[in-house]
């Protein structure tokens, strides 16, 4: 499979429909590759907070739209990131949206893990609760969203429900640059599956972000990252190698917890 992760660069200076068009061309531009994936909350920026209400939007909204037309002019599989979603009925939700080479909805997934503690993200937006896969021609996806990524139980989640390729849109601070890294190597190791990890470049409201989006192999090996300004990082991998490394080192089936109701004393 090729991949394409749009490192985009969210700056205070680009409007938000402007960005919306400059990013359709970055992703009609990833035409042969198989998976395109964009970061989380590109359109506002992941520290905005005070944009959240302004620049929320329906599901269906202009995000949507947009993104649904790019993936079906570039004939790929879209992960197109998340957006502030406002659900009529209900709060904002952190919102990944993902699409078919055709243009077609594949899913919408609430993020989980709310970042921010008692502000921000955390009490803006409202949780979501159900896990999300993807079955591609050659892999099954697995969908999380940033703050995610430190919660291993959610992508153990994902691989028992069949993922065997790991995405992760995020805006990461550079501040935690580090475990950025280190987390997204984890997941790959203990769950014996690829991870495609996107970030935005740029500063969200005063807040430099990390970049260095990246892709890591169910050995924990680096297969490519990107650096901090705005990149595409482009990859090819075989999801084949899932199977194989399982197969090779069958830790996965030593597992002891988790698998059945706790004893009761």
């Amino acid at each position: 499979m090729r991949a394409s992760l749009l490192q985009i660069s969210v700056d205070e200076g680009e409007s938000v429909d402007s960005r919306r068009q400059r990013v359709a061309a970055m992703v009609r531009a990833q035409a042969g590759a198989d998976l395109v994936v964009l970061p989380e909350l590109w359109t506002t920026g992941a520290f905005a907070y005070e944009a959240f209400g302004s620049e929320a939007e329906p599901l269906h909204g202009p995000t949507y739209e947009v993104m649904a037309k790019a993936a079906s002019d570039a004939g790929v599989w879209l992960h197109a990131g998340s957006i502030p979603e406002r659900d009529p009925d209900g709060p904002l939700y952190n919102t990944s949206l993902v699409f078919s080479p055709s243009g077609e909805p594949a899913a919408a997934y609430r993020k989980i893990h709310r970042f921010g503690f008692d502000k921000g993200e955390a009490v803006l937006m409202g949780a979501g609760r159900d896990l999300v896969t993807v079955r591609l021609p050659d892999t099954t996806i697995g969908v999380a969203t940033c703050y995610d990524l430190r919660f291993p139980e959610l992508f153990r989640g994902l691989v028992d429900a069949g993922a065997d390729t790991l995405v992760v849109p995020a805006g990461w601070p550079e501040r935690r640059r580090a475990h950025w890294t280190l987390l997204a190597q984890a997941r790959a190791v203990e769950n014996q599956a690829f991870v495609l990890a996107c970030g935005t470049a740029g500063t969200h409201a005063g807040v430099p972000q990390a970049g260095h989006s990246i892709v890591v192999d169910p050995w924990g090996d680096v297969l490519a990252q990107a650096g901090a300004g705005e990149e595409v990082l482009t990859v090819e991998f075989d999801p084949g190698k899932v199977a194989a490394t399982r197969e090779q080192f069958p830790a996965l089936k030593d597992r002891m917890l988790g698998l059945e109701p706790p004893r009761r004393p």
